[in-house]
C-alpha cells in the first residue's frame, strides 16, 4: 500500500508540474484537486513544516527560537502546486536566536520562559523543484 501511495504521489506531482507549466498565465486559484488529510509523516510534509519554521523564526521577534511539539493535522489540495495546510502546536525553546544555535534546543515546559501557540500553516509547494513558500501563517498563544 506505501508503494502503490508513494506511485500516486509520483504521478500526481508530474500532473501538477505539466498543469503548472502549461497554465501558468492562467488563474493561479484554481483548485484541481480538493482538500485531503496526508500523513504527519510524508516527506513533503516534513519539509513544509521546516521551511514554515524556518520563516516563523526569521520573522518573529522573540529572542528565542521556536519549535513544533505536535502536528494536529495536515490537509493538501492541488493547484497551480500543493498547498498544504498544517496545524501544528509550537514552543519557545531553550536557544536564542544566535548563529547555529537551534541545533539542540529543548522546548521550555516548567519555566517563565514557556510560551506555547497554535499555528496554521499554508505552505505551497513545488517539492522537485526545491521551491517552497508560506502563503498564510496564523498563530495564537495557548
Amino acid at each position: 500500500m506505501t508503494r502503490l501511495w508513494g506511485t500516486y504521489q509520483l504521478l500526481l506531482a508530474l500532473l501538477v508540474a505539466l498543469v503548472a507549466g502549461q497554465h501558468a498565465h492562467k488563474d493561479t486559484d484554481k483548485v484541481l484537486w480538493e482538500l485531503k488529510n496526508v500523513s504527519s509523516s510524508s516527506g513533503n510534509v516534513k519539509q513544509c513544516l521546516w521551511f514554515a519554521m524556518q520563516e516563523y523564526n526569521k520573522d518573529s521577534e522573540d529572542k528565542f527560537f521556536f519549535q513544533v511539539v505536535k502536528v494536529l493535522r495536515v490537509q493538501m489540495q492541488v493547484t497551480d502546486r500543493l498547498e498544504y495546510f498544517i496545524d501544528a502546536e509550537i514552543s519557545r525553546t531553550n536557544c536564542r536566536k544566535l548563529p547555529n544555535s537551534n541545533e539542540n534546543c529543548v522546548v521550555k515546559n516548567t519555566s517563565k520562559l514557556e510560551k506555547r501557540q497554535m499555528c496554521t500553516f499554508c505552505v505551497g509547494a513545488l517539492p522537485w523543484h526545491g521551491y517552497f513558500t508560506v502563503m498564510k501563517k496564523q498563530c495564537v498563544d495557548i
